[in-house]
């Protein structure tokens, strides 16, 4: 199948709205939805400012900026999904709700629409049973921030067809991302050891074995990673780190993603990083 029009959920937050914003700098239409007018214009404004960010570093022309954002519709109506090829869902990592995200879509979409689930950590074959077409549900899952991460995690459900498999992985090379295929299960792939990694980074910090400044800057000049795993931890979000810890804690057992008390402090004092303005750093 041909993909053109793509409908991402969620796309107020922060995974959602760069996921939609690969997608219209690679060329595809995208309806950018989410539950409020107020998330789906602060989900435009961030891409409108990465753009900005781009033109400034000269990598990037003004009119280049408006003819990718002409590619790009707000919506607030999952209604408005009717005329996808696929559709992406990135709301809270919590499978009631994108249960019931799915089964809505499942009503309004066509049969060939393809929905693909961002979840990092819930079985996608348990999603897929939420609709009528678990052949056309798999996981596609992307790295934050996802217009600088060049990885993509493809999951298949149980019942997820070729055809689909196929649609997406080539979807995610069209996006510049590589593709890595996980088997489905509580956590894909690379989560299980990236959410350890997080929870022990807190871990570090709850017993001040370390500053978060010299935890990122051990990452990155020693590790050259783009981004401190503290930071990352901010612009992943606290609260939905600590669910996905609650997730894997609950299928695997064990002390690695026993969540560290100060995540679960931080989250119960509503510091979730940068979305709320303050998580280990303090955000403008």
């Amino acid at each position: 199948m041909e993909v053109k029009n793509i409908f991402v959920v969620g796309a107020g937050g922060l995974m959602g709205s760069g996921i939609a914003q690969v997608c219209i700098e690679a060329g595809f239409n995208v309806t950018a939805n989410d539950i409020k007018e107020e998330f789906v214009q602060r989900g435009v404004s961030g891409i409108e400012k990465r753009l900005d960010r781009k033109i400034e570093k000269g990598q990037l022309t003004p009119e280049k900026k408006t003819e990718i954002l002409a590619r790009l519709k707000p919506s607030t109506d999952l209604a408005d999904a009717k005329d996808a090829n696929v559709v992406i869902e990135a709301v809270f990592e919590d499978m009631e709700l994108k249960k019931q995200v799915f089964a809505r879509l499942d009503e309004v979409c066509p049969q060939h629409t393809i929905m693909a689930s961002n979840s990092s950590s819930l079985p996608i074959t348990e999603l897929a049973g939420a609709t009528k077409r678990p052949d056309r549900v798999m996981g596609m899952h992307f790295i934050q921030p996802v217009p600088v991460m060049p990885l993509v995690d493809t999951i298949r459900g149980l019942l997820t067809s070729d055809d689909t498999y196929n649609t997406i992985e080539k979807l995610a090379k069209d996006l510049g991302k590589h593709v890595v295929e996980w088997k489905d299960g509580p956590g894909h792939g690379l989560q299980l050891s990236g959410m350890a990694y997080y929870n022990e980074t807190a871990h570090v910090l709850y017993e001040e074995r370390g500053t978060k400044e010299d935890i990122d800057k051990c990452f990155k000049v020693g590790l050259g990673m783009a981004m401190g795993p503290v930071t990352t931890l901010d612009f992943m979000g606290l609260d939905t780190t600590l669910h996905i810890l609650r997730v894997l804690d609950e299928a695997y057992g064990g002390t690695q993603f026993r969540p560290c008390q100060l995540l679960v402090q931080m989250v119960s004092a509503g510091l979730y990083g940068s979305k709320t303005g303050r998580g280990f750093y303090t955000y403008k």
